[in-house]
């Protein structure tokens, strides 16, 4: 069972009202009466076992690290590293390959250490190539193979042209 947001009365209707949670006091309140179409009022059961209580969720004490000295006195059977956001890169880089020398959990190791990065690019095979296949040629290719052409006024004529002018002729 998951925990409710449980979020003060009206909060989503006036934007002067915060959401955090305030008991509901009022005579007619919805809320304090529990009635059916209402969020949920804060109750005993809703709470968590106090063997877990506070601890992340993959069991593990959370600690907030900004530098190496605060790494002696963890053990990484008890504890998953969260790097502070304020850390800059030229220390995070150093902090980052001693937790994994020590063999830490990382709670936000960023997204560059989640992928490797592979200079490998990926192998396609290409297709035989038949008419069908083949994929025309966008207006801009068409434009340059144009200014190549070194006589751009003279066509080329095909072998119907040809027999038109004949038939014309007679």
């Amino acid at each position: 069972m998951s925990k409710h947001a449980f979020n003060r009365q009206e909060s989503w209707r006036y934007k002067r009202v915060k959401p955090a949670w305030r008991r509901a006091r009022g005579v007619t309140s919805k809320i304090r009466k529990e009635e059916a179409g209402w969020p949920p009022k804060v109750k005993v059961g809703y709470g968590t076992a106090a063997a877990t209580r506070g601890l992340h969720p993959r069991g593990l004490q959370e600690r907030l690290i900004h530098r190496l000295s605060e790494l002696e006195g963890l053990d990484p059977k008890i504890h998953i590293i969260r790097i502070s956001a304020r850390v800059g890169e030229r220390k995070r880089l150093p902090l980052l390959e001693e937790i994994r020398h020590r063999n830490f959990h990382i709670a936000n190791p960023g997204k560059q250490e989640e992928k490797p990065v592979t200079t490998e690019e990926p192998i396609t095979e290409e297709a035989p190539s038949s008419e069908q296949t083949q994929i025309p040629p966008t207006p801009s290719e068409t434009e340059e193979a144009a200014e190549e052409d070194p006589q751009p006024g003279t066509m080329k004529e095909s072998p119907k042209d040809e027999a038109n002018e004949e038939e014309e002729d007679k």
